[in-house]
């Protein structure tokens, strides 16, 4: 069994990236900016928040973090994101999900300009993708696909199973699979017998936020499993989806939570913002 490695691969695409916003910044003279909408007091959300500013900072990034109240109108966050859209130094905006239940975060979502949504969920770039079209795709299935690159992964042909079909992770990691000419299925909650899809999986791609969902007997000898779960366990600790400690006994990869695909959803982000702000010189030149 071989670990993907998200840590160790994430530092080496923020120092690639570091010496090419420095070229950018010379050739130039812009800073990409990178702006976040963060809603409400969720511990998660504020930490993940707060390692996207400290990863730009690293890069050589402007970013800023607009702190909002839970109880906040969704008018004042339209504005906001008007005010961003607008504002020629933000290359890229990023709306930390989830959002308070009083706002229509499918609005809020197409409000983002479709050349600064960083993050992949316009439907403008989520068409795109479906399409096999160049766009900005979400962060953390990007970050798996380059996990795949970084350690010679084959997908072509090979039965990937995908269980989750949210729209920020299943959705479009099946895309981007298919894409890759593999043969795809996607499994969720109303899936009849789970460990009769995953059992034929030779890539299974697991995030549905549920501890020890995916045991050692629902997968075959030597398959690749990729957690992109993450949640608490009782004791505090950070797990996947995945009962990690039987499962990698039998898998020939396995990503680790955390330093798996989480480093790598954060490193794609800035990928995109430096793309973000290179089409944004062009269309400026």
């Amino acid at each position: 069994m071989q670990l993907l490695d998200g840590k160790s691969l994430s530092k080496k695409i923020e120092i690639a990236l570091g010496n090419e916003v420095k070229n950018f910044k010379e050739t130039t003279g812009i800073v990409p900016g990178l702006a976040v909408i963060l809603v409400g007091q969720d511990p998660a959300s504020a930490a993940y928040v707060n390692m996207k500013k400290k990863a730009c900072d690293r890069v050589g990034f402007y970013s800023v973090t607009h702190e909002m109240p839970q109880d906040i109108s969704q008018e004042t966050i339209e504005n906001t994101i008007s005010m961003m859209n607008n504002n020629p130094s933000i290359d890229g905006i990023l709306i930390q999900l989830p959002l308070p239940s009083q706002i229509d975060e499918t609005k809020i979502l197409e409000l983002v300009t479709p050349s600064k949504d960083v993050d992949g969920f316009h439907p403008f770039n989520v068409g795109r993708l479906t399409t096999g079209l160049d766009g900005f795709v979400p962060c953390t299935p990007l970050g798996v696909m380059e996990l795949f690159k970084e350690y010679n992964i084959d997908i072509k042909g090979k039965n990937c199973v995908v269980v989750g079909a949210s729209n920020i992770v299943g959705k479009p990691m099946a895309s981007l699979l298919l894409n890759a000419d593999a043969t795809v299925e996607i499994c969720h909650i109303h899936t009849d017998d789970l460990k009769k899809h995953t059992l034929d999986a030779d890539i299974l791609l697991v995030g549905v936020g549920v501890i020890n969902l995916i045991t050692q007997d629902m997968i075959k000898s030597d398959a690749i499993v990729i957690d992109i779960g993450i949640n608490r366990a009782d004791n505090g600790k950070l797990v996947g989806d995945v009962d990690f400690e039987n499962v990698s006994k039998k898998c020939s990869y396995i990503t680790p939570v955390p330093g798996g695909v989480g480093p790598m959803t954060i490193a794609m982000l800035l990928r995109n913002t430096l793309k973000a702000a290179k089409t944004h010189a062009k269309e400026r030149a």
